[in-house]
């Protein structure tokens, strides 16, 4: 039996993670069978960081790797038939949500302008979290955020990052279908992730008002949502 172990869910989405959304959107569509653990202490998760998972005695962390171990040892039809340029096509969006994951993190704990909100919305669905403990992972994110570079942007230069990146998927995301064709696949899975938790967080961002301009980003993510939730 599969475990997969994430960040809690947040405003209607099952992670308020995109990397832990994409994983658990991927196992509902590949209908492979798993339970749902949620953490909100990564320390003992591989890395220092979540998702992981536990597959009978294999722990294996790191969304990707996660993928791909699954992908080889229960070969789900999902992808399957895709050309090497659609591969490519996966790995190119996988490395721009990669950035894009910064941005929204930082438009949670690092945007003074949002956090009162987000820390409410935060304790109000999960009330054994203290402020005291989400005041500590704010300061934790502020120290990773100014080491990996985003920390040291104004919010108006962060947000430019963010809605490039969100340009690239809307100009990727067919009006109608999923990227590959009328089947959604791991591409599909990846891009829900991180758009469903800026298309459903209930709080006025940038990166929000950009989605809710695009109707195909909108279309897409509630089509992987339904999947995902049902």
């Amino acid at each position: 039996m599969i475990t997969l172990y994430s960040y809690p869910g947040l405003f209607g989405v099952a992670d308020n993670n995109g990397y832990g959304l994409k994983v658990y959107a991927w196992l509902k569509l590949a209908g492979i069978a798993f339970t749902h653990q949620h953490l909100f202490d990564a320390s003992a998760a591989p890395r220092g960081q979540l998702p992981y998972i536990v597959d009978d005695s294999e722990t294996i962390g790191d969304s990707d790797a996660i993928l791909a171990h699954l992908a080889d040892k229960y070969r789900p039809a999902i992808d399957e038939g895709l050309a090497a340029a659609q591969r490519d096509t996966n790995l190119l969006v996988s490395r721009l949500l990669d950035d894009l994951y910064w941005v929204m993190s930082y438009s949670r704990w690092k945007d003074e302008r949002c956090w009162p909100a987000f820390v409410a919305a935060f304790r109000r669905e999960h009330p054994q979290m203290t402020e005291a403990a989400l005041l500590k992972a704010k300061e934790f994110n502020a120290r990773r955020y100014h080491f990996q570079g985003i920390g040291r942007y104004t919010p108006e230069a962060a947000y430019a990052r963010g809605l490039a990146d969100l340009q690239v998927l809307a100009n990727l995301v067919p009006a109608d279908g999923f990227v590959h064709g009328s089947k959604a696949g791991s591409v599909d899975c990846a891009i829900y992730g991180f758009v469903a938790n800026i298309w459903f967080y209930d709080i006025d961002t940038p990166l929000k008002r950009f989605v809710a301009a695009h109707h195909p980003l909108v279309r897409h993510c509630t089509a992987m949502h339904s999947v995902a939730m049902a």
